[in-house]
C-alpha cells in the first residue's frame, strides 16, 4: 500500500519544491497538502491534479492533528521553524495515530537561523565567527541538542524532539541560505539574497553590517528538495527507518552546498546593479544593524550574525551531494528579477 503523506507549504517557496520533488519521483504515493483555500489548492491542483487537500491556517490545530494522526510521514514546511501551535497538533497527532508497530514519521523543516543566537545574545554583528560559533551536525549533536532557549527556533525544535519515542520518528532539517529558483508549484523565490538585491536597488546602495565579516553557509533548492526526497525514500527503507542517527533525537540535518561571507554578496550585488544598468553608481556600504532592521525585510538581520553548520550527516546516512550551481551563479538572475520587481529600468 502507498504511504499517505501530509505535507505542510506546497504553496511556499521550500515547500513547493520538496513536494515537486517527492511527486516527480512517487506519483503514485497519496498526498493529502494543507493549504489555506481553495484558491490556493486550485494553483497546485492545476498541475497536480490527482492530490488532496485539508484546508485550514497554523492555528487550525484540530486539523493538523487528525491529518497527523492518518498520515504515515508528516512533512512539515509551512512556517514551521516557528509556530508553536501546528507543531504541537504534529506532535499530538502522530503520537495518537500510530504505534511502535507502525511508527509515524515527521520530517521538519527548521533553520540554520538557530545558530546565530551568539551573535544576537551579545549584540555582537557584522564580526566573523568565533572557532565556538562553528558546529558539525554529527560531532557536535549534543551540543545542538541543548541549544540555549534563546535561540530563534528552539522552542519548536524542542517541541520535535521531544516527540520522538518508539511509535514517531523525526527528523529536524536546518538548512542555511537558500538560492535558486524553486520547482514549486507557486513561490518559486528565496528569501536572504533576493531581499538583501531588493534593499540594494531601493537604497542605492548594497547595505553592509558593521564590519562585514559575518559568514553563513548556502544550499541551491534543488539540492535541499533532494534532500527532502531521500527522507522520504529512508521512511520506506528498512535498514535506514530503524537507524537512530537516521530518524530520533540525533537526527538533526544541515545542508550545505557552499559558504559565503556577506559582504562578498553586497558586492556581487552591486556590481550586477552597475553592469546591468540598473544603478550605474551602486556601491556597498557599512550600516549599522538597526538601519537594516527599519526595512522589515524578512531576514534581513541574519546578514549581520554568523551562521556556521558543518554538513555531514546527509553525506554519511543519505549520500546525499551537493550538485546545484553556486550561489554566485544565479545574483545576475536575482538583482534582473528584483529590478523588475520595483519597476527600474536601465539607466
Amino acid at each position: 500500500m502507498a504511504p499517505k503523506i501530509f505535507l505542510t507549504g506546497v504553496t511556499g517557496f521550500i515547500g513547493g519544491a520538496a513536494f515537486a520533488k517527492i511527486y516527480e519521483k512517487h506519483p503514485d504515493y497519496e498526498y493529502n497538502l494543507f493549504v489555506r483555500s481553495e484558491a490556493r489548492a486550485k494553483a497546485v491542483s492545476e498541475k497536480y491534479p490527482d492530490v488532496k487537500f485539508v484546508y485550514g491556517d497554523l492555528n487550525s490545530t484540530d486539523v493538523i492533528e487528525k491529518a497527523a494522526a492518518e498520515a504515515d510521514i508528516v512533512i512539515h514546511t509551512a512556517e514551521s521553524a516557528d509556530t508553536v501551535s501546528a507543531a504541537e497538533a504534529i506532535a499530538k497527532g502522530l503520537t495518537a495515530g500510530h504505534t511502535a508497530d507502525r511508527p509515524g514519521y515527521w520530517i521538519h523543516l527548521s533553520g540554520t537561523g538557530i545558530l546565530t543566537w551568539y551573535d544576537f545574545d551579545n549584540k555582537r554583528f557584522g564580526e566573523g565567527p568565533l572557532p565556538e560559533q562553528k558546529y558539525n551536525d554529527i560531532n557536535d549533536i549534543d551540543r545542538l541538542l541543548t541549544l540555549p532557549d534563546s535561540a530563534i527556533h528552539r522552542d519548536v525544535d524542542k517541541i520535535v524532539q521531544g516527540a520522538n519515542s518508539d511509535s514517531v520518528k523525526t527528523i529536524i532539517v536546518a538548512p542555511p541560505t537558500i538560492y535558486g529558483t524553486g520547482g514549486g508549484p507557486v513561490n518559486k523565490r528565496s528569501i536572504q539574497v533576493p531581499n538583501l538585491a531588493h534593499a540594494s536597488l531601493q537604497l542605492g546602495y548594497a547595505p553592509v553590517i558593521g564590519a562585514g565579516k559575518t559568514e553563513w553557509d548556502n544550499v541551491n533548492i534543488n539540492d535541499l528538495a533532494d534532500l527532502f526526497s531521500r527522507f522520504v525514500d529512508a521512511t520506506q527503507d528498512p535498514s535506514k527507518r530503524s537507524n537512530p542517527e537516521i530518524f530520533g533525537r540525533h537526527a538533526y540535518y544541515f545542508v550545505r552546498g557552499g559558504q559565503h561571507v556577506w559582504a562578498d554578496i553586497a558586492a556581487w550585488i552591486a556590481e550586477e546593479a552597475r553592469r546591468q544598468g540598473y544603478e550605474p553608481d551602486l556601491k556597498t556600504k557599512s550600516v549599522p544593524l538597526e538601519e537594516v532592521s527599519k526595512l522589515g525585510l524578512v531576514s534581513a538581520e541574519s546578514w549581520g550574525a554568523n551562521s556556521k553548520g558543518e554538513a555531514e550527516r546527509a553525506k554519511k546516512y543519505l549520500g546525499w551531494e551537493p550538485k546545484g550551481v553556486s550561489l554566485k551563479e544565479t545574483i545576475a538572475e536575482v538583482v534582473e528579477l528584483e529590478a523588475k520587481k520595483l519597476g527600474l529600468t536601465a539607466k
